[in-house]
């Protein structure tokens, strides 16, 4: 079997996310207890909670669970929903039954490290840059020509980790033309969904306007309930979607029972859900914006179109590594440098740092960010 690399995000996560003071890089919204999810429930779903008898469940998932994830879809059927235990479990389910040996797939970079390197631990690739000069923009024209007789999926990501980007929806469109006329699956990692600044208008999920689309979803980002571990996805393709059952009997087998009853009380929830972390995005943002207002000369700030990150850059001497690294040893503040997002498949930016705002105590963290400058401690 192949080796794959260190995961360089997750690695450095082990190490500083629970030992840093102010985590000012999460990806994921606020979470809530469970206390506070429960109350959201029906007494109907209380009580399915705590009789639940704890054996081994579906694999494919409940299929009240999965009938409650279609629901969000436009025009999906529970017999379309996979569920996974987390997003990961569903690239590299997804990764290993659409692509073989012989096969040439396509992402875009920077991009969430199992994207890349789990096609290249299968076949060959190829990045796709998006361009921070076209906030942080798709190239339609660059993906055709990279396209291949053996090419057989694309994935992409929107809105963007790290940047938050949302591709235009003409170019969304024209990627998905561009992929049915070469019979290519798109994958799209759309676990931000629903997440920014109130108001934001996100992308049809692609299982709804593609016949070979894989939606992939999760409970922890847009709906900051990680701890679940409860993912999915959507694919018309019910080949695809067997396939991928399959795989996930060498993996998780089954989803947890506990979870899966309470991702079902918060989907039932969701709208009120969204609402409250993206009004955490709404007071959140300004102060960030406010920051960087401060550090002309230090950073180059782009507000992002979606989810709770931003990719900004930095401009001091020292680099951004260098400057990651003092200010979570010195001053306890973790940031992301973007030398966590470099690629084996063409070169990303050096000069930046994915900072987050979807999470409340922002403004310790910001504190003890303006005193690090201030003492000039890098």
């Amino acid at each position: 079997m192949t080796v794959l690399p260190d995961f360089k995000l997750e690695t450095h996560f082990s190490r500083w996310e629970f030992h840093a003071r102010y985590h000012m890089t999460a990806s994921d919204a606020e979470s809530i207890s469970l206390r506070e999810l429960l109350a959201m429930a029906t007494p109907e779903e209380r009580d399915a909670f705590e009789n639940l008898w704890l054996g081994y469940t579906e694999t494919f998932g409940a299929p009240d669970l999965r009938e409650t994830i279609a629901f969000g879809f436009q025009n999906r059927n529970a017999q379309e929903v996979l569920c996974f235990a987390g997003a990961s479990e569903g690239i590299f389910a997804a990764n290993s039954v659409i692509l073989d040996k012989d096969s040439h797939a396509i992402v875009v970079t920077p991009n969430y490290q199992s994207h890349e390197t789990l096609p290249l631990a299968i076949c060959e690739a190829t990045g796709i840059p998006l361009d921070p000069d076209d906030n942080w923009s798709l190239d339609i024209d660059r993906v055709a020509s990279s396209v291949r007789p053996n090419t057989r999926l694309v994935t992409i990501n929107f809105p963007h980790n790290p940047t938050g980007a949302i591709l235009p929806v003409d170019r969304y469109r024209a990627l998905v033309e561009l992929c049915r006329k070469h019979g290519i699956y798109i994958l799209h990692d759309e676990i931000f969904n629903g997440l920014g600044r109130t108001g934001t208008q996100h992308l049809p999920f692609i299982a709804d306007i593609y016949e070979r689309g894989l939606s992939l979803n999760v409970m922890s980002k847009s709906y900051g309930l990680p701890g679940l571990r409860i993912g999915w996805i959507a694919c018309q393709d019910a080949d695809v979607i067997g396939r991928m059952e399959r795989m996930k009997h060498y993996l998780s087998i089954c989803n947890s029972g506990p979870s899966e009853r309470l991702a079902k009380i918060a989907l039932n929830n969701r709208d009120s859900l969204l609402a409250r972390n993206c009004a955490i995005i709404d007071e959140n943002l300004p102060k960030w914006e406010a920051f960087f207002a401060r550090y002309p000369d230090l950073f180059d700030w782009q507000r992002p179109g979606g989810s709770c990150m931003a990719f900004p850059r930095y401009k001091g001497h020292e680099g951004v590594e260098q400057f990651t690294r003092s200010l979570v040893e010195k001053s306890g503040v973790l940031l992301l440098p973007s030398t966590i997002y470099s690629s084996d498949l063409g070169e990303t930016p050096v000069d930046r740092f994915r900072l987050g705002y979807g999470r409340s105590g922002l403004d310790e963290g910001l504190a003890a960010l303006d005193a690090h400058i201030a003492r000039g401690l890098n």
